[in-house]
């Protein structure tokens, strides 16, 4: 008994740390040199940390978590595959930094890497053993929460604030700020000065104007990602536990849990988001227990529905030529023409900037990742890296397919759609260099795997 809730505190105590990552590890690992430590206390607390002080904190809870696998004997219960693979591809990742064409870049990129794989056996050989994983709730979600509430607070109060103080600012010659604050602002391009004149940078002017929320990630397709991940979570959490409540108190949870994350992810402006955003509330309908006519009827009036409102919602991005699709064909292009002229180990994990700043396009914006998880294991660490990779998630996600749906609870469906979402936006983003999303991901997809198996899988299992 005494082990047994040593392992529900330390599950708790891990949920707590992916809750940190989500407050303070939201940038991309490879941006740590850009993001300086935070010199005041109001720094420390509203501001990003460095994304390595995260593997400092991963490191002491690695060796906790790798005792109590030794102590209590864990064994590895899924095909041999679902350990092999992952292994296989961050030994790859290893082989690929011999021959790297930036060390720094690829030292941060083995860290993050190593984290998510460490996440995803502890998720499978600890958090899945008795439900554990449902002592990592508390500090994810409210972290998540908190992620939620800072995105709307920065479309109702902190973008239009910012947006008329700077236009006054302008205005009166910068004036009515401090000196030391002007300072700041130009150094971090706030401000700029062209013919000798102090102005607003009109990128900063245009994205305050346009309202994207990110909340307490790098930015707003990143939010989406972690709303994709861990809204149907939430939300079937507010539905079934608080069926004992007063009818009051239960539907104030439920309301506010679809406000919360409804109105971040609509303000996130996510087109690819709200495309998978679609597909996941349709397979919802799908396992509903109505009748086969009902439902595809439902599903299809709501794809009618969830389409249409795409199509008013994001009309002008599309009139104006979709901008950044076309930014991220050439990424792709750019990743697969690295493939093929380093086939064997790519250019070193996390540094597809490098080959990109050579190749890209003439007219189009830098980019240092590729915006596609899968595209980018080829070409930072050649073929073999991205067969292994994309092997793994492939047969992590077909595995708890079968047994969600056929066995799942609405706890385990919930938490295997949102992994779904997450690993399909993987094909063009890139929250696996990201600690909050990356490593609360592969987490919980170690904690969905250990579920019933029907006599098919027991033979899968036997291999």
């Amino acid at each position: 008994m005494k082990n047994f809730s040593a392992t529900k505190l330390y599950a708790l105590a891990f949920g707590i740390f992916l809750g940190l990552c989500i407050w303070k590890f939201g940038n991309p690992v490879i941006l740590d040199r850009k993001i300086s430590a935070p010199a005041t206390l109001s720094k420390f607390l509203n501001d990003p940390w460095p994304p390595h002080w995260a593997n400092w904190i991963l490191l002491p809870l690695a060796a906790i978590g790798a005792i109590f696998i030794f102590e209590k004997k864990f064994s590895w219960t899924q095909t041999k595959w679902l350990w092999l693979l992952p292994l296989a591809w961050l030994s790859w990742q290893f082989c690929s930094a011999t021959q790297t064409v930036d060390t720094d870049l690829t030292r941060a990129t083995l860290w993050q890497f190593s984290g998510c794989v460490v996440c995803y056996f502890f998720g499978a050989l600890i958090f899945a053993r008795d439900k554990l994983w449902r002592w990592l709730l508390p500090g994810l979600l409210a972290a998540f929460a908190f992620c939620l509430v800072r995105g709307i607070d920065q479309r109702v109060f902190e973008f239009p604030q910012s947006y008329q103080m700077l236009v006054e600012g302008q205005r009166d010659g910068w004036t009515n700020f401090p000196p030391e604050v002007v300072a700041e602002m130009k150094n971090e391009n706030s401000i700029i000065t062209t013919n000798g004149v102090d102005m607003t940078n009109p990128a900063i002017l245009e994205k305050l104007k346009k309202g994207r929320v990110a909340g307490t990630l790098v930015y707003p397709n990143a939010l989406a990602g972690i709303i994709l991940l861990l809204w149907p979570l939430a939300l079937t959490l507010a539905f079934d536990t608080t069926r004992k409540m007063k009818l009051p108190i239960r539907f104030a949870a439920i309301a506010l849990t679809i406000f919360l994350g409804g109105a971040a992810f609509f303000w996130s402006s996510s087109k690819l988001g709200w495309l998978i955003g679609i597909a996941i509330v349709g397979l919802f309908l799908l396992r509903l227990q109505w009748p086969k006519k009902i439902k595809l009827t439902a599903v299809a009036i709501f794809l009618i529905l969830g389409l249409g409102v795409f199509a008013v919602r994001f009309h002008n991005y599309f009139a104006a030529g979709a901008t950044s699709l076309g930014a991220r064909f050439d990424y792709w292009r750019a990743a697969t023409q690295t493939t093929a002229a380093n086939p064997v180990f790519g250019t070193g994990p996390g540094t597809f900037q490098r080959p990109y700043a050579r190749i890209k396009s003439s007219e189009a914006e830098m980019a240092r990742l590729t915006h596609n998880d899968y595209l980018e294991q080829f070409s930072d660490s050649g073929v073999a890296g991205g067969i292994f990779y994309a092997a793994w998630i492939l047969t992590a996600l077909t595995t708890m397919s079968r047994r969600v749906w056929n066995f799942g609870s609405p706890l385990d469906f919930a938490i295997f759609a949102g992994l779904l979402g997450w690993f399909i936006q993987g094909l063009g983003e890139f929250g696996l260099y990201i600690p909050a999303l990356a490593w609360t991901a592969f987490t919980l997809l170690g904690c969905v795997l250990d579920l019933p198996r029907n006599q098919i899988d027991k033979s899968v299992v036997a291999n």
